[in-house]
């Protein structure tokens, strides 16, 4: 029995280690934790930002966000709007599982009634969001039209990037 909780307890530390924690930062591989731009034209990207498995919808925004904040600032704009948003999500019941299970059977001239138990454990921390966010960017004043759909780069940076 001592075997097998330390087999289960190696199992679940490796399948902990898979998972990959979810930082503001680029994605160093494509469907990689963190994010990516593209620029469609001059003042307009394609922000998006994939977390890791389990990474709380709030937090993927906020850093889908910030990464809209840092290229308008970059760009030397000073606000940006939201013209589109949409979020996807990946894996769930996937990733690396322990299962733990007894049985029985037979063989040769002799059989055996066996009775099996077994239980499975989900290691892989839930799904995985990506949200992607498309912006135009604006120097000066905001329109009054895009009212809360506009947000102010620096505040942005300041507000968000002091939580990091």
């Amino acid at each position: 029995m001592r075997r097998l909780t330390t087999t289960i307890a190696l199992c679940a530390a490796l399948g902990a280690c898979a998972t990959a924690p979810t930082v503001y930062g680029p994605a160093t591989r494509a469907q990689g934790v963190g994010f990516s731009e593209m620029r469609i034209e001059p003042g307009r990207y394609r922000v998006t930002f994939r977390g890791g498995p389990g990474a709380p919808i709030a937090q993927v925004s906020d850093y889908a966000l910030l990464r809209a904040a840092d290229l308008t600032l970059a760009d030397g704009y000073d606000w940006f709007r939201v013209v589109d948003r949409y979020v996807a999500q990946s894996g769930g019941d996937s990733g690396p599982r322990v299962s733990v299970g007894a049985g029985g059977g037979s063989g040769g001239y002799s059989s055996g009634v066996g009775l099996g138990v077994g239980t499975s454990f989900n290691l892989g921390g839930g799904p995985a969001l990506t949200q992607t966010i498309e912006v135009i960017m604006g120097r000066g004043a905001p329109p009054a039209s895009a009212a809360g759909q506009v947000y102010n780069a620096a505040d942005v940076r300041r507000t968000i990037g002091g939580r990091l």
